[in-house]
């Protein structure tokens, strides 16, 4: 199993913990509700008792003097949550507790009225409050605030374990990527001061060899090519050399750089891989700005993966440049055996690779070349097995 197969791993588990979470406490919060609910009956219940004990009172004068009603009239006190309307059998209400038009020493029977009809609409319970044959009246009873914000909570909980997650993620990727760009700026640096003194020593024997064949043609023809690969090795190794600071771009038509390309591959590849390019010729400039070394590099990378990717070194190689707004695109295709679709942001990632000895850096650095120095974009645009692969590359027009 990969590092970026674990890592994807790694975010299932966390989304899948995050969501047990949230499950056992709705599981818990129904609990409690549930709990709270039954208390609030009792309590509305008692409430209603309450009531009716205080209209026993009333209608027997002897109790009325004689009868201790300490307790009832501390059950109507305490009840500073539930919101309870007292209603007789002719529709007035008598009562009312923590509703709107309740809060004052009167009643504000209109707006108390306006709550029960809301009330009403919700759905609502009640309790008998009634002694037959005299007073029927009943206790309307709804749900407190504070079920209704208990009902809040996972969701509340849910917000605030996912927004830990994300923050935590985010900080943790930034950190990864912060410590992954210096590690790219030292292995680069590092890697060009190293190549400096052999491609300066390669140079000196290339010249040494021309002097020595000056009067053999033909190899003077394949040390000019000997020249051309390491003169490009040395211009990338500088380049190298200095990143991490702004690139110099200068302005190129891309229909000429493309061919600079072709043929500079076409003569490093095996002689059964076609190549089809545009003509320079054919089509009017399309002018852009590049780090020649740097875009040159990224081309040839992609063809070279797509040569390895073409089994027996059989297959066809072509490029085709279109217009998308501010961007001039680039169509790289070839007939190799393809990308499984799952992999199309993988293989961008820093050590990934299905090549034996490879480094997984090829297409690393490409993206990081083509978005970051030249405010452009790559990616695979489509791919299918045993078929081929085409990766569209963006970089803005010169405006």
């Amino acid at each position: 199993m990969d590092l970026y197969t674990r890592k994807s791993y790694w975010k299932w588990y966390l989304a899948a913990g995050a969501v047990l979470i949230i499950i056992v406490s709705m599981i818990y919060t129904k609990y409690l509700a549930d709990q709270l609910i039954e208390r609030e009956e009792q309590q509305a219940k008692l409430w209603a008792e309450a009531q009716r004990a205080l209209n026993k009172v009333e209608l027997d004068t002897f109790q009325f003097f004689h009868c201790d009603l300490t307790m009832p009239v501390k059950v109507l006190e305490l009840n500073n949550t539930i919101p309870v309307i007292l209603v007789n059998n002719s529709g007035q209400i008598e009562d009312a507790l923590n509703v709107p038009g309740s809060e004052g020493r009167t009643i504000d029977t209109v707006r108390v009225r306006q709550e029960l009809e809301r009330m009403f609409r919700e759905g609502i319970d009640s309790v008998d409050a009634s002694i037959p044959p005299d007073i029927y009246k009943k206790v309307y009873f709804a749900r407190s605030k504070l079920l209704g914000q208990l009902w809040w909570y996972p969701i509340v909980q849910f917000g605030l374990i996912a927004a830990f997650i994300a923050f935590g993620y985010i900080g943790f990727s930034t950190a990864r990527r912060s410590e992954q760009n210096q590690v790219w700026l030292g292995m680069a640096k590092e890697t060009a001061h190293q190549l400096g003194t052999p491609i300066t020593a390669i140079l000196g024997w290339i010249e040494t060899l021309k002097a020595v064949n000056e009067e053999r043609p033909d190899n003077q023809e394949m040390l000019d090519e000997l020249r051309n690969d390491v003169t490009r090795l040395e211009l990338v190794a500088d380049r190298f050399s200095k990143i991490g600071a702004t690139p110099e771009l200068r302005t190129v038509n891309l229909y000429e750089e493309l061919e600079l390309c072709r043929v500079y591959m076409q003569r490093r590849s095996p002689r059964k891989v076609s190549f089809d390019f545009p003509d320079p010729n054919e089509y009017p400039p399309l002018l852009v700005d590049l780090n020649t070394p740097l875009f040159d590099w990224v081309i040839e990378n992609l063809l070279r993966n797509a040569i390895d990717a073409m089994e027996g070194g059989v297959g066809k190689l072509s490029a085709i440049v279109s217009e998308e707004g501010r961007y001039a695109c680039i169509e790289v295709s070839d007939t190799g055996k393809g990308i499984p679709s799952g992999k199309f942001k993988t293989i961008f990632k820093p050590g990934y690779s299905t090549k034996t000895r490879g480094w997984g850096l090829g297409l690393s650095l490409a993206k990081r070349i083509i978005e970051q120095y030249h405010g452009g974009k790559i990616y695979v645009k489509r791919s299918e097995i045993g078929k081929g692969t085409t990766f569209l590359v963006k970089v803005p027009k010169t405006r």
